[in-house]
C-alpha cells in the first residue's frame, strides 16, 4: 500500500508510540477505577495486569516477528483463519476498542483540564475539551508519519520524564516509608475476589497499547526484531511507572478520595503534596500524555483499518471524498470516538473497551495456538495460559458490571453481536459477487 512506508518508524518511535497509548489512558484515565474495585491492593493490580498482559503479548510477539504487517492483528487472524467471519469480526473488535480507547482518553483530557477552573458545573466543557483534542489529532495524523514520530518520541518522553517526577515527589511529600508498601488490611477486606479480578480487567486496558507496535509492524525498521523488542520496552517501562504513581497517589489520598475523583485523581493527589503548584504540574503532564495518546492511537488504529479495507473485510464508501482511504478511515474513527466521547462517561467507556479487549485476545491466542503455533515456533502452554487468564478476567468483570451497571453488559453483547453478524453478511456478498 502506498500510504505504509517501510522503515519510517525507529526502534525508539515505535516504543513512543507504544508508551504514548499506554500512559495516555492507563495511568490518568484508570487509576481511579482499578482503585474503586480493588481498594488499597490496587498498586498490585497493576502488576497483575502487567503480567497477564505479558502472557497476551506473547503470542503477538511471536507471529509478528514471523509476518510483520502494516496490518499487525488483522494479519495474525486472518493467517490463523483465513478470510472468515471469525478474523474479520475480531479484527473489527479489535479496531473498536481501540476507538473506545481514543474517546477515554479524550474525556480523561477533558476531566483533567477542568482542574484549572473553578467551575461547579463542567459536564458539558468535559466532551466538549474532548472532542477538541480528538479533532487536533486528526490534524496531526493527517501531515504522515514524521510528524507523528516526532511528535510521540518528544511527547513520551516529557510526560515519563514529568510522572516519575510526580511519583518521586510524592512519595517524598507522604514520607513515604517501605512499611507503606503493605496494605492497610481494613481497608481492603470489604472487597471480593470478583471484585479484584473485575479491577485486573481494567488494568489489562491500560497495557494493551502495546498492540499500536504491532498494527505497524510493517513500518518499524528491522521489524523481525525491533517488534518484539518494541512491545517488551513498552510495557517494562509502563509497569514501573504505573507501580510507582500508584504507590504515590495511595500515599497521598485514601480510598474514599481516589474513588471521588477517579476522574482525576492524579490531580487531586498533587493538592495535599505540593499545593497549587503540584496541581498545575499534574494537569500539565495530563495534557501532554492525553494528546500523545490520542495521536499514537489514532495513527495505529487507521492504519489497521485501511489494511482490512484492502483486505476486503470491512465494507468502505469514499462518502464522496477524495484521497486515499487511510485519509477517509481517519476521519471515520475520530468521528466514532467523539460520539462515544459525547455520549459515555468515563467508567462505561472503559468498561465497553475492556469487554471489546479481551474478547478479541483470547480469539487470537486460541487461532495462534490452533493454527499458527508451529510455524511461528510459540510455546503452546504459554498460549492456553494466555487464553485461560483472559477468560477468567472477563468473566469476572461481565459479574462485577452485570451486578452494577447491566447497561455496560447489554451494549457489549449487542456490540459483538452486531459485529459478527455485520461481518457474516458482508462476507457472503463479497462471495456472491466475486
Amino acid at each position: 500500500m502506498e500510504d505504509y512506508k517501510k522503515n519510517s518508524l525507529s526502534l525508539k518511535g515505535s516504543v513512543a508510540l507504544g508508551t504514548g497509548v499506554m500512559i495516555g489512558a492507563g495511568i490518568f484515565a484508570l487509576l481511579g477505577q482499578v482503585a474503586e474495585l480493588s481498594g488499597t491492593w490496587f498498586p498490585y493490580i497493576f502488576i497483575v495486569g502487567a503480567i497477564i498482559s505479558s502472557f497476551s503479548a506473547y503470542s503477538y510477539i511471536k507471529v509478528s516477528n514471523a509476518y510483520p504487517s502494516a496490518g499487525g492483528i488483522a494479519m495474525i487472524l486472518t493467517k490463523a483463519y483465513g478470510k472468515t467471519t471469525l478474523a474479520a469480526a475480531a479484527s473489527v473488535l479489535m479496531a473498536l476498542s481501540m476507538i473506545i480507547n481514543e474517546s477515554l482518553v479524550a474525556r480523561t483530557f477533558g476531566s483533567y483540564t477542568m482542574q484549572l477552573f473553578d467551575l461547579e458545573d463542567s459536564g458539558l466543557w468535559v466532551p466538549a475539551l474532548g472532542v477538541a483534542l480528538l479533532i487536533l489529532a486528526y490534524i496531526v495524523n493527517a501531515s504522515g508519519n514524521e510528524i507523528i514520530g516526532k511528535t510521540s518520541q518528544f511527547m513520551s518522553l516529557v510526560k515519563i520524564a514529568g510522572i516519575l517526577v510526580f511519583a518521586i515527589g510524592g512519595l517524598w511529600a507522604a514520607q513515604f516509608a517501605w512499611g507503606d508498601l503493605v496494605p492497610v488490611a481494613s481497608t481492603s477486606e470489604d472487597y471480593s475476589a470478583v471484585n479484584y479480578i473485575g479491577a485486573i480487567a481494567l488494568s489489562i486496558l491500560a497495557f494493551k497499547g502495546f498492540t499500536t507496535i504491532t498494527n505497524s509492524g510493517g513500518e518499524i525498521i528491522h521489524p523481525h526484531k525491533n517488534v518484539g523488542r518494541s512491545i517488551i520496552i513498552s510495557l517494562l517501562i509502563c509497569t514501573v511507572v504505573y507501580f510507582l504513581v500508584a504507590i504515590a497517589v495511595n500515599a497521598s489520598l485514601s480510598i474514599p478520595e481516589i474513588v471521588k475523583a477517579k476522574d482525576y485523581s492524579l490531580s487531586e493527589a498533587a493538592r495535599p503534596a505540593f499545593g497549587d503548584y503540584g496541581l498545575y504540574f499534574t494537569v500539565g503532564i495530563a495534557i501532554v500524555a492525553t494528546i500523545s495518546g490520542i495521536i499514537a492511537s489514532i495513527f495505529a488504529v487507521s492504519r489497521m483499518t485501511a489494511m482490512l479495507t484492502d483486505m476486503k473485510l470491512i465494507p468502505h464508501s469514499h462518502l464522496g471524498m477524495s484521497g486515499s482511504i487511510q485519509k477517509h478511515m481517519l476521519i471515520y474513527i475520530v468521528v466514532i470516538a467523539i460520539t462515544l466521547t459525547i455520549f459515555f462517561d468515563l467508567s462505561r467507556i472503559a468498561s465497553i473497551g475492556a469487554i471489546f479487549y479481551l474478547v478479541m485476545d483470547m480469539i487470537v491466542h486460541w487461532g495462534v495456538y490452533k493454527h499458527l503455533r508451529k510455524d511461528v515456533k510459540a510455546n503452546g502452554a504459554i498460549l492456553i495460559s494466555a487464553l485461560l487468564l483472559d477468560l477468567i478476567v472477563l468473566v469476572a468483570f461481565l459479574w462485577v458490571k452485570a451486578s452494577s451497571d447491566m447497561l455496560v453488559v447489554f451494549v457489549s453483547a449487542s456490540g459483538i453481536a452486531l459485529v459478527f453478524a455485520g461481518e457474516k453478511l458482508f462476507l457472503q456478498r463479497q462471495k456472491t459477487q466475486s
